[in-house]
């Protein structure tokens, strides 16, 4: 009887100790945390006073035991971690350090959007108008901006209870956010880690500056949105980032349009005019920012220009052995890249893209006065420079053949930097030359696809036209999957894993400890 009253008394102990935690955490808001408190606090006090009530002599027995020490001694360590994790967790809760271990890095900011908030010269007020003034998953988005920089200043509206502001600012549904910096403003409709990085780029950077795209050689489409090779996805891209785009027929023009920032040269089958190419020239001689797009077997006439450059693009098609399961190793003319040049594009670039039907490019300046080229990408070690091309497009078969073929890793992007004085212009600074070996790099399908060819792509673009702040990884559209639970679910859940499964686990231990003593 008295064995059975002392572990009545012990499990009063735990009772009364859970009684204690859950008045602490919920504060008896509900009638469902009052009637525990009550129930645990009641029984437990009931199991102390019944051991107690056994004699004074038992206690003293109890309290000699080895038992009953070796249990002190453990609750007392207990006690002392559990005092150690909350004065822990008090520390935390009042620093402003975040730590995230997702693998997609799903609770932080892209590094783009990081460094383009963190670039905030004076405040950037946001104002999002959500339904009921409440939108979690959009407050903690806009948190990770404000932790960024003070000058982010945001708050949740709702447009119900203040319906002069959403008229002010013509807001017509819910999840509607207005930017606001300076005398610059923009409204989106969708807010996400993307779009609301898209805005702050347009309302701080008001002057724009224009990529001109050349056409009138049966180039892919910057109004494409269709065909995978289209290039509408390439022109969003550069309009979410405050680019104009513009198409030019250089074949009428005696020189390319003096606003156009950086201009976009594709490799066709239908060759440049002679003229054309002369002004491609003239462009870059007077300091100029060109990209130009290839592809094996087309846009041959540029070769020469862009060797007069230091960059050499070969008659070839990289081809790439990929091993498929159940299939083994096989042929693919779609070559992943993870490798790239010291450079500034590619700075803290680790991620993969993907070049399909590629040709090798590299740099080679050689000793050419005021040329600075790098290769910023480069195929695996199992890729190879495939010189017979008609053998692998007539009978679908290739070769490494070492005498004339180049092993892997092979080039496949080049950039290079034109110092005009030292190579004898007339015109003073610097002219930037981007050659990829690919235009399918920048179609549709690999602009949205899995892999990282915007990012690089728009990084290009950004070091050729002078926005080096812009020249990052972007945000992606996968973010943190959320469950909203109501306020019954989250009582369920809160009561199953923090209070009723360990205080029901608790009192198993000791009765079975007990037992064996």
């Amino acid at each position: 009887m008295r064995r059975n009253s002392s572990l009545l008394g012990l499990i009063g102990v735990v009772l009364l100790l859970f009684a204690g935690v859950a008045a602490l955490i919920t504060r008896a808001r509900t009638s469902v945390d009052l009637l525990y408190i009550l129930v645990n606090g009641l029984a437990g006090l009931f199991g102390v006073v019944a051991y107690l009530s056994s004699g004074v002599d038992q206690v003293r027995d109890a309290v000699s035991q080895r038992s009953t020490r070796y249990g002190a001694n453990a609750l007392a360590m207990s006690l002392a971690f559990l005092g150690i994790l909350g004065v822990g967790n008090y520390l935390v809760a009042r620093g402003d350090r975040r730590i995230d271990l997702t693998e997609q890095h799903a609770y932080s900011l892209s590094p783009q959007s990081a460094g383009v908030v963190k670039s905030l010269t004076k405040p950037l007020e946001v104002q999002a108008f959500v339904e009921g003034g409440l939108n979690p998953e959009l407050a903690d988005l806009l948190a990770l901006y404000g932790r960024e920089s003070k000058d982010f200043k945001y708050q949740l509206i709702d447009p119900d209870k203040q319906p002069e502001l959403a008229e002010k600012y013509q807001v017509k549904t819910y999840n509607t956010v207005h930017f606001q910096y300076g005398d610059e403003s923009t409204v989106i409709t969708q807010p996400t880690e993307e779009s609301i990085t898209n805005a702050i780029i347009k309302v701080t950077r008001t002057a724009q500056k224009m990529i001109c795209f050349v056409e009138g050689h049966g180039e892919p489409d910057t109004e494409d949105a269709q065909g995978p090779n289209g290039l509408a996805s390439f022109k969003q891209a550069l309009t979410n980032e405050n680019y104009q785009v513009k198409k030019i027929l250089l074949a009428s023009m005696a020189s390319v349009p003096s606003d156009c920032t950086v201009t976009v040269v594709i490799g066709t089958e239908k060759p440049y005019l002679a003229s054309e190419l002369t002004a491609v020239r003239a462009y870059l001689d007077g300091g100029g920012r060109v990209l130009v797009l290839l592809a094996p077997r087309k846009g041959n006439e540029l070769l020469p220009l862009l060797a007069d450059l230091g960059i050499t693009a070969g008659n070839d098609i990289v081809v790439d052995q990929v091993v498929r399961l159940f299939q083994g190793p096989a042929l693919g003319l779609a070559p992943l890249v993870n490798t790239y040049g010291a450079h500034e594009i590619t700075k803290d670039f680790r991620q993969r893209t993907v070049f399909p039907m590629t040709r090798s490019v590299r740099a080679d300046a050689g000793t050419k006065a005021g040329i600075n080229a790098t290769d910023l990408a480069k195929t695996s070690p199992n890729s190879w420079a495939e010189t017979d091309v008609a053998g692998i497009f007539e009978r679908s078969e290739a070769r490494l053949d070492p005498s004339v073929d180049t092993k892997g890793p092979v080039s496949v992007a080049t950039v290079a930097e034109l110092d005009l004085k030292a190579m004898g212009k007339q015109a003073a600074g610097t002219a930037r030359l981007a050659v990829y070996g690919s235009t399918e790099f920048a179609g549709n399908r690999e602009i949205d696809g899995t892999y990282y060819n915007r990012d690089l792509l728009l990084n290009t673009v950004g070091w050729l036209g002078g926005q080096s702040d812009l020249v990052s990884i972007r945000p992606r559209g996968v973010r943190a999957s959320r469950v909203q639970f109501t306020a019954d679910q989250y009582t369920v859940i809160f009561y199953l894993s923090v209070l009723l499964v360990p205080q029901l686990l608790l009192i198993a231990g000791l009765a079975v400890w007990w037992r064996r003593e």
